[in-house]
C-alpha cells in the first residue's frame, strides 16, 4: 500500500512556484509569540484563477522529542475569480499568504502544507530554536 506521505511533492521553493515559503525567526525566546508568514511563488508567481490556484494551506510544528505534532492552522483560499458570469469573471480573488503566530518553549521543526487543484500536495519545514 502506498502511504498518503509518498504523494506530499518537495522541491526549492525558489525554482518550484507551488512549494510553501515559510518565514519566521530562526532562533525564538521560550513562550513568547512567535510570528509566522506562509505564502506561495516568492520566486516564481502560482497562478490564482478559477483554473489554477491554491486551495488551501495548513501549518503544523513538531517539537524536538515530542511524538506528537501540532496543527496550528488551516487556512482556506475561497475566491478565485469565479462568478455567475463564468470563471475569472470575478473582481474577488483570495492570495495564497497567511500570517499567524504561535508560543513554544521547546525547539523544533515548522512544516507548511499546500494544496494546488492541480498539481497536487506540496510541503516545506524551517527549524525554529529555542534559545
Amino acid at each position: 500500500m502506498v502511504k498518503f506521505a509518498e504523494h506530499i511533492q518537495e522541491a526549492d521553493w525558489k525554482k518550484e512556484k507551488h512549494v510553501p515559503v515559510i518565514e519566521c525567526p530562526e532562533k525564538v525566546k521560550a513562550n513568547e509569540l512567535v510570528q509566522v508568514k506562509v505564502s506561495l511563488g516568492k520566486e516564481i508567481a502560482h497562478p490564482n484563477t478559477t483554473a489554477h490556484h491554491i486551495r488551501w494551506i495548513e501549518l503544523f510544528f513538531h517539537p524536538e522529542g515530542e511524538k506528537f505534532t501540532y496543527q496550528l492552522g488551516h487556512f482556506e483560499f475561497a475566491a478565485h475569480g469565479e462568478s455567475t458570469e463564468g470563471p475569472d469573471t470575478s473582481s474577488i480573488y483570495t492570495h495564497h499568504e497567511v500570517s499567524t503566530s504561535f508560543k513554544t518553549a521547546k525547539s523544533g521543526t515548522l512544516y507548511a502544507l499546500a494544496f494546488c487543484n492541480i498539481h497536487g500536495l506540496w510541503q516545506s519545514a524551517k527549524e525554529v530554536k529555542v534559545g
